[in-house]
């Protein structure tokens, strides 16, 4: 792939991640022209010119970054250049410079420290080996943190505010900085599917504010690999579309796979999106969906067909098993013995993740991104409500909120509102609704599995990568971090329109909705653009009507929220973009600050920023920093993050020279 990618990322990342999904065809063929009209009103009014591309952005004003880009930290938490004045809130923080994406540092404020949580292969339980990457074993990985790790969450379950529960998926391997060339590879392959998965692990801490250390041998301790039994749930559970030789019942599937963003629900469960499903099979391209999904009969991208069968898809045994991938899955992290679920109501594509909010009423809505170039954004409404408190009846009922409910699709229009200029109008598109199928010629068992096919039916708006989707758990409206889509605007491929508003688009876009009534349950919506990403002096650059400096931002990913409803962005993709290591950046939504960009923290060569948390209460923000020196070799590393162990200092135990993804914490100094 070296050369041959289009988007943002590095070919070896490409490869791992989404199987070079980008030097491939483009799965959705069925977007119509007739889009083009739909949206052609919210184009003619407020657009700029981007590089003879049409961008629509209310009132697009290229913007100015005071100051040349700064070299990063040396050493730990220390930054050489700062950009802007310490924000004002509860998490006060002077602004760093951007860092240049060749730097292998983790850079924070000037009044913060950063350090490890956890990192891959630590050892979680008393019996667990020490980490030991010359040596890879299956039976010690499982028992150990695993790899890339992507979704987070840091759970507080005491009212000290010193212990907690982290919960994180663990997204692709990286075999070839893992190991070295010359171990057994049988081993390797299985090592590399319990590399894969979830963890659970319990933390502590002296006292609220300070840094958490985790508990090896916690009771609630607990690692979910490839291999881990899911119950499949939905109406879409056993049916013959589930059905494979190793599970007749088509009921029970082993592990979880490409595990990206997530949510954490009211009723304490973690949900994990499974994301880029089709690299880990070998299947027949013309069987049923296949090819939408980005399915074909290569060797898969990690070979796990050589030691299981399952994942040969073209043996007709197991040609139903890539049906039971792409599923949002639901953990229960305060009981380990739990089994986690498979929740094939909420629609079966490449999912980024899922948010949920639940209104007055205790109706749950839960918002979902389909993470291809040109697919779609999805919203589950639960046929239940929502029962608060700690009663059995009330976690019984909590525990069925995502298996039955109404599926929907979003569709954008270009049409804006009479008395409101910058805002266009949508809606919810059925698919399922009330149990029943509203897709033409499908069954419902087809609307879940073969959603893609469904949403394309219902003509829904095709998207520029939208990942995580999140609520406003204070103002309610929802935000979609729309990640890339160089394919946009290309041969014959839709072109830019109302709510993708930029050919070619390298950098992405973050849109903002508000739902009618502000009501979970709502089938319409209105909608505006918040940011068009870039450089800020980057023509068409906008930055939701702040007329200031702002920091560059490139390739929005993840975001999360602070508890006053101020809006967190990480970064995935911006040294493919404007040169600068992938960050997190604050944005401001309401006052005189909305769209006020300012940058927390960068990290290290090649990595990632994903899951952020944010304790600003607390003083602590954390991230997962996922594939750091993903462009090195065994022989020839590209990072040493998270240890940095000198060249002529021998590794203490536990430590390696070599990249480790790792969760880390940025507390204030004190």
């Amino acid at each position: 792939m070296a050369g041959q990618t289009h988007g943002n990322r590095s070919a070896v990342t490409c490869h791992l991640k989404c199987d070079s999904a980008c030097a491939a065809p483009v799965p959705n063929q069925s977007t119509e022209p007739s889009f083009r009209d739909i949206a052609a009103t919210a184009l003619s009014r407020r657009s700029v010119l981007l590089g003879g591309t049409a961008v629509a952005a209310a009132a697009a004003v290229p913007l100015s970054f005071a100051g040349p880009v700064p070299a990063a930290a040396e050493g730990r938490g220390k930054a050489k250049g700062r950009a802007g004045k310490a924000t004002a809130s509860a998490l006060a923080f002077t602004p760093i410079g951007p860092v240049d994406a060749a730097e292998d540092a983790f850079v924070v404020p000037q009044e913060y420290e950063w350090s490890t949580i956890l990192r891959w292969g630590d050892p979680l339980f008393d019996d667990s080996p020490a980490f030991d990457p010359e040596n890879p074993s299956a039976e010690a990985q499982e028992k150990q943190f695993g790899y890339n790790n992507d979704y987070l969450d840091i759970l507080v379950d005491n009212e000290a505010g010193t212990h907690a529960l982290l919960c994180c998926n663990h997204e692709y391997t990286n075999r070839g900085i893992m190991f070295p060339p010359d171990a057994d590879e049988e081993e390797v392959l299985r090592t590399l599917m319990a590399a894969h998965g979830f963890a659970v692990v319990e933390l502590e801490r002296r006292r609220a504010g300070r840094p958490w250390r985790y508990i090896q041998g916690a009771p609630k301790n607990r690692r979910i690999t490839a291999n881990t039994p899911f119950e499949l749930t939905g109406a879409a559970a056993g049916s013959e579309w589930m059905k494979t030789a190793d599970d007749p019942e088509g009921r029970t599937v082993l592990g979880t796979l490409g595990n990206c963003a997530g949510g954490t629900t009211p009723w304490g469960t973690i949900l994990s999106g499974e994301e880029n499903f089709n690299g880990y099979f070998k299947a027949d391209p013309q069987a049923r969906g296949n090819a939408r999904y980005g399915l074909n009969d290569r060797d898969s991208v990690y070979g796990f067909e050589k030691i299981d069968p399952r994942f040969d898809a073209t043996d007709e045994d197991y040609r139903n098993e890539p049906y039971r991938f792409g599923y949002i899955v639901e953990i229960d992290p305060s009981d380990p013995t739990s089994t986690p679920r498979k929740h094939t109501a909420m629609g079966r594509f490449k999912h980024e993740g899922a948010n949920v909010r639940v209104d007055e009423d205790g109706t749950v809505a839960a918002y979902m991104g389909d993470d291809e170039r040109f697919d779609y954004l999805y919203k589950f409404v639960s046929s239940r409500k929502f029962m608060a408190g700690d009663s059995a009846e009330a976690k019984a009922n909590n525990m069925l909120l995502l298996t039955e409910g109404d599926l929907y699709v979003a569709r954008f229009s270009g049409r804006q509102r009479p008395d409101n200029a910058n805002l266009g109008r949508g809606m919810w598109v059925p698919l399922i609704k009330n149990g029943r199928s509203r897709v033409p010629q499908m069954s419902v068992e087809e609307v879940l599995v073969f959603t893609r096919e469904a949403a394309d039916k219902m003509r829904a708006t095709p998207m520029d990568r939208c990942e995580d989707v999140e609520p406003s758990l204070k103002t309610g409206k929802v935000y979609v971090a729309c990640t890339n889509n160089t394919n946009r605007g290309t041969g014959s491929n839709p072109d830019a329109d109302a709510a993708n508003p930029r050919n070619q688009n390298k950098e992405g876009h973050v849109i903002e909705l508000t739902e009618s009534g502000n009501k979970a349950g709502a089938t319409s919506f209105d909608w505006n653009i918040l940011l068009v990403c870039g450089m800020p002096d980057q023509a068409g650059t906008y930055f939701a009507g702040w007329d200031g400096p702002v920091a560059p931002i490139s390739c929005p990913d993840n975001v999360a929220f602070d508890s006053e409803g101020t809006l967190w962005i990480s970064t995935d993709g911006q040294p493919g973009t404007i040169g600068l290591a992938d960050a997190l950046h604050r944005v401001p939504l309401e006052g005189e600050e909305r769209g006020h960009v300012t940058q927390f923290l960068a990290v290290p060569r090649d990595a990632e920023t994903c899951g952020p948390v944010i304790h600003d209460q607390d003083g602590s923000v954390f991230v997962a920093v996922q594939h750091p020196g993903e462009d090195g070799s065994w022989e020839q590393q590209n990072s040493f993050f998270p240890d940095y162990v000198p060249a002529q200092q021998r590794p203490r135990r536990g430590e390696w020279r070599g990249p480790r993804p790792s969760v880390v914490q940025v507390t204030k100094i004190r």
